[in-house]
């Protein structure tokens, strides 16, 4: 029996225990003998410190601040908003001190000064088909937005097909003017369930689109193995390049690695299940794909790695799966992490964290799962997951964990179905 990545809410609810994020935390380790030292070099900032940082610096000019942090003694979850309709994502502008959260219902709303503003930013509820792993499911930047106010959102259409569309904010930056909306791409999907769902600028500035095997279960409609369809697959496609009077909505990189044929040109890499949340950190990508029925997993590789063949259906986590065993592993790229379905159903993937309130953890990859609810990280090093940490002791277990996001800081978010958004915090 095939898993999904959003179960039915009701039923979860009614079967996983309510256990609230824990207000105290145990030890993350030994605390250091003397203070943390972080220290920040800026450049000439003109807006207010983003959501979640623990100071503010207005500087004229490039200045270097160094902070002095007490030792830390755990992390805690701190609630941001509560009452949103099943909330996806979590993202904000570079330099912007807002959050902005996507929902399932078709909108996305703006978390400022710790209030949720009541009017929507965008409204795309009437063309989204808001069922079972259908609905808004992505939301993402142009890294130039402070400029362009140009922004991108994934949704599944009223017949059940995924479309990816630019809007650009309005003269009010609390509102996005539906009337700017260019319709990118349209995928269409044989089934509801495995419609993938993130959208993330890569460090080359392209926008990356996660799709996943076009749903079933067991890879129904063969497309794990296909380069040449756009299902089963991570997209990579150019924004600001394209022909919008000749019909081009994109451009091609020039090197994507079907651009001269073998392949969908939009295709990056393939045989992936459902990867409902990657991420980048500086020269890496990790991706959250969502397994079958027995194995969830975590890949990470070069984000500058073209081509690579994550493995479904042939391989479920390191297991075969079609076949069941004997499978030809050469040439796969195989994931750092794996758990099986006793531990969770669906991998939520989440982000290296990159903050200023908690340097302890630099580089450390924090995830979940939509059933388990449990914290988790390790640090990549040497081509595997290396200090493996469980911090669902100090923070509490959460009920139904859709996404991870983070702030302009880099300090990260946690959502949940239920319409909570969480901060990951320190305890000093």
């Amino acid at each position: 029996m095939h898993r999904i990545i959003v179960l039915a809410l009701f039923i979860l609810l009614a079967a996983c225990s309510d256990v609230e994020p824990a207000s105290t935390s145990s030890l993350v380790g030994e605390p250091p003998e003397t203070a943390s030292t972080a220290t920040t070099t800026e450049a000439s900032v003109t807006s207010s410190t983003a959501v979640g940082s623990s100071s503010t610096t207005t500087t004229e000019g490039a200045t270097t601040t160094t902070t002095t942090l007490t030792p830390l003694t755990g992390l805690v979850y701190e609630k941001v908003a509560d009452g949103l309709s099943f909330p996806v994502f979590v993202d904000a502008p570079a330099g912007d001190d807002r959050l902005f959260v996507a929902t399932k219902d078709g909108q996305v709303h703006i978390i400022t000064d710790g209030a949720t503003l009541v009017e929507p930013f965008l409204d795309v509820s009437e063309q989204t088909n808001n069922e079972g792993e259908q609905g808004l499911l992505g939301l993402a930047f142009h890294p130039d937005y402070a400029t362009n106010g140009l922004f991108y959102v994934h949704y599944s259409d009223r017949h059940g097909d995924t479309k990816i569309f630019e809007y650009r904010v309005s003269s009010n930056p609390d509102l996005a003017d539906p009337e700017t909306a260019r319709l990118l791409l349209v995928v269409t999907q044989p089934a509801g369930n495995h419609n993938g769902g993130m959208l993330a600028f890569g460090p080359d500035g392209y926008l990356y689109i996660g799709l996943g095997d076009g749903g079933g279960s067991g890879d129904r409609y063969g497309n794990g193995q296909r380069p040449d369809t756009v299902l089963s697959a991570l997209l990579r496609i150019d924004v600001d390049e394209g022909d919008p009077v000749g019909g081009d909505a994109y451009g091609i990189p020039p090197d994507n690695p079907f651009v001269d044929g073998g392949g969908a040109a939009e295709v990056w890499a393939y045989g992936l299940r459902n990867p409902w949340r990657f991420s980048f950190d500086g020269d890496l990508l990790y991706i959250g794909d969502v397994g079958q029925n027995k194995w969830e997993e975590i890949d990470v590789a070069s984000a500058g790695a073209a081509g690579l063949n994550y493995g479904w259906p042939i391989m479920e986590g390191t297991h075969c799966f079609s076949p069941s065993s004997g499978c030809n592993t050469a040439g796969l790229n195989l994931p750092v992490i794996e758990f099986s379905h006793p531990d969770g159903c669906s991998v939520t993937g989440g982000y290296v964290y990159r903050g200023r309130a908690i340097p302890e953890l630099a580089g450390r990859y924090f995830y979940s799962d939509y059933c388990g609810g449990w914290l988790r990280s390790f640090v990549y090093e040497n081509g595997a997951a290396t200090d493996q940490q469980d911090h669902t002791g100090e923070v509490g277990a959460l009920v139904s964990v859709t996404s991870f996001g983070t702030d302009a800081l880099g300090e990260i978010y946690v959502t949940t179905a239920g319409g909570d958004v969480w901060r990951l915090v320190p305890k000093r």
